[in-house]
């Protein structure tokens, strides 16, 4: 596949490859990606790779994408503490530090797609675990990610790989 891109703008517009939809982004809006510090609510600017999709098994079946795809787990967390070693990493629960449950009651990590925001090196409190996930139905925001709903996103997994990435835009 070609590199791809969807752009995500804080005017609510998700784009690319024939699709347009709504989106939400962070309740605190888009911030230059240096400026991201953990838990501010803001969605980094900036071109963002997708890395693997994470599902809920037991909710729906495996999404079909040339990406890597894991299904979830009940002891499924990220870390989000940034004085820790794992920051900003996969863990299993229980887990000692700071975490996010990636097994939620709510429906938006039925789908949620790693994206490489401060992956490579990480850095300490930069943000963690901004992922392209599946929206609520009212579009609130969220808390730094990038949301659609669950058919665009299915829409936008079907032909998407390691290569495809996601703007983050003012």
């Amino acid at each position: 596949m070609t590199d791809l891109i969807f752009t995500a703008s804080a005017r609510g517009k998700f784009s690319g490859n024939g699709l347009t939809c709504q989106c939400a982004l962070g309740r605190g809006g888009v911030v230059v990606a240096d400026q991201k510090r953990e838990g501010d609510g803001t969605s980094p600017q900036g071109i963002w790779r997708m890395k693997r999709v994470f599902y809920r098994p037991d909710r729906l079946a495996r999404p079909d994408t040339p990406l890597p795809v894991v299904p979830l787990r009940e002891t499924d967390g990220w870390c989000d503490a940034p004085e820790h070693p794992l920051y900003n990493r996969a863990v299993t629960l229980p887990f000692e530090a700071s975490h996010e449950k990636l097994w939620r009651e709510d429906h938006v990590y039925d789908l949620v797609v790693e994206l490489n925001h401060n992956s490579d090196p990480v850095i300490p409190a930069l943000g963690s675990a901004v992922f392209f996930h599946l929206a609520h139905d009212d579009y609130r925001p969220t808390e730094g990610c990038v949301a659609v709903l669950r058919e665009h996103m299915l829409q936008v997994l079907s032909i998407s790989d390691t290569k495809t990435s996601i703007e983050i835009s003012f």
